[in-house]
């Protein structure tokens, strides 16, 4: 039997629910932050991944799916969002009509690491980039988008980490006092500290597997070298994040993992016991260079991610229902082949008019029919059979109130609605009611 390649899964219908009223929730707040949509393939060119020999992020150097098309072009499954956004950005010139674009993606992505729960080979990633604006608020407006997120799905016991990394000279100053002070431990450093020693030292400081040591607690702090001008804009930062009432913390150790980041880098943390080290629900930062990477004029931007199956675990663990059973209108139990053929008809009239119906395709007995209709949390089931055919009558039975009555044959949809809609009425009135009552 062939069996789903390794790191990837299936999601079943039971659980389709809940990635829809995410999926639903993410566009309801990028569009209060006027965030439009962007679509990018989910492979591109080796190069737009593969940009810089010293990039030494896991990402880059350990992960991506590469592979050769039958045109012997070399391919690369994405493996993050951000790159692909900013190439199609670059491609279709929409620095010519928006001066700053704000756009955000949703979508399946690749990397080959080691499959656990929340993290898997192919995984899903939502994410926003601000494109075209240095300003330091569009910086914490980024954090407040993903804040406003994190709150619409109760999530609402956060830490923000935030770094600054500084302007590239600020960086650059630093790099060489890492490695001054890092040269004098490599005996103790793990494999890829070493490597990442000669190829990008700033690296070191997001390494999990000497973190807890001596020298590395130690190693100088970014902070004390960036210039005036990367201080000043990480103040401003700081001033706008206490103007929301956003709460943070300073990570003189968060670097994040991929290469191209500058000035504002950041992680969200929820504090939810049961994620263990899974608990970094969105990271993101500023990358005043990637677009001039790519070929693109010299544009500043800033974006930011979430991991979609680790904010659904997320969701899980504090009790938050996605799923909830939505009612079906209308079930329909047949009884004859004249009456189910007429019935079919009937039904694919109500779809048309916006109403959720379904019907027993299985020929079974009154009594599974009737209890499909409840599996199917029904408002309405409706019984046709030969005789109400002829007398053009059906049965319909309000599964709210348990009332049952006769009613001509195609007025099924009126009389349904005229319910959903009565019903609707009383739940709004009786909502106002305990208002009232309140009130006085």
């Amino acid at each position: 039997m062939n069996t789903k390649p390794k790191g990837t899964y299936d999601i079943l219908p039971e659980e389709v629910g809940k990635w829809q009223k995410l999926e639903d929730l993410i566009r309801k707040v990028c569009k209060l932050y006027n965030y439009q949509e962007i679509r990018t393939p989910i492979f591109e060119s080796f190069d737009v991944f593969h940009r810089d020999q010293n990039d030494s992020s896991d990402m880059v150097t350990k992960e991506t799916y590469d592979f050769l098309d039958r045109s012997d072009r070399k391919i690369t499954l994405r493996p993050e969002g951000t790159a692909g956004v900013i190439r199609a950005y670059i491609e279709n010139k929409l620095y010519v009509s928006n001066p700053v674009s704000k756009l955000y993606y949703l979508g399946p992505m690749f990397r080959y690491e080691r499959p656990q729960k929340g993290r898997y080979r192919q995984f899903h990633q939502f994410g926003i980039e601000a494109i075209g604006s240095k300003s330091p608020l569009i910086d914490v407006e980024t954090i407040a988008l993903a804040k406003s997120i994190l709150s619409g799905l109760g999530i609402t016991d956060i830490k923000v980490k935030i770094n600054s990394l500084g302007d590239s000279e600020s960086r650059e100053n630093y790099k060489k006092v890492l490695v001054n002070y890092f040269s004098n431990y490599q005996d103790c450093m793990c494999e890829d500290c070493k490597t990442r020693l000669q190829k990008n030292p700033l690296r070191i400081l997001d390494c999990k597997i000497d973190r807890g040591q001596d020298f590395f607690i130690k190693a100088p702090k970014i902070k004390d070298y960036l210039n005036e001008e990367s201080k000043n804009r990480f103040n401003e930062v700081l001033k706008a994040l206490d103007g929301l009432n956003i709460n943070y913390e300073v990570d003189d150790n968060l670097v994040r993992g991929l290469d191209y980041y500058s000035h504002t880098v950041f992680e969200i943390e929820a504090n939810i016991t049961e994620l263990g080290n899974q608990n970094v629900l969105c990271a993101g930062g500023r990358y005043d260079s990637l677009v001039k990477d790519l070929g693109g004029p010299d544009t500043p931007g800033i974006g930011l991610a979430f991991g979609i199956e680790r904010l659904l675990i997320a969701t899980d663990l504090i009790g938050k229902k996605l799923n909830k059973l939505e009612n079906n209108h209308v079930y329909l139990i047949t009884l004859g082949p004249k009456a189910q053929l007429e019935g079919f008809k009937i039904l694919n009239t109500l779809r048309l008019g916006g109403l959720r119906c379904e019907m027993d395709y299985l020929n079974g007995s009154l009594k599974s029919q009737f209890k499909k209709a409840d599996n199917l949390n029904s408002l309405f089931t409706c019984i046709l059979g030969d005789e109400e055919l002829e007398n053009f009558k059906i049965n319909i039975k309000d599964n709210t109130t348990d009332v049952q009555e006769t009613i001509g044959l195609y007025d099924v949809y009126k009389y349904v609605l005229n319910k959903l809609m009565a019903n609707n009425k009383c739940a709004k009135c009786k909502e106002s009611g305990d208002k009232n009552e309140t009130n006085d």
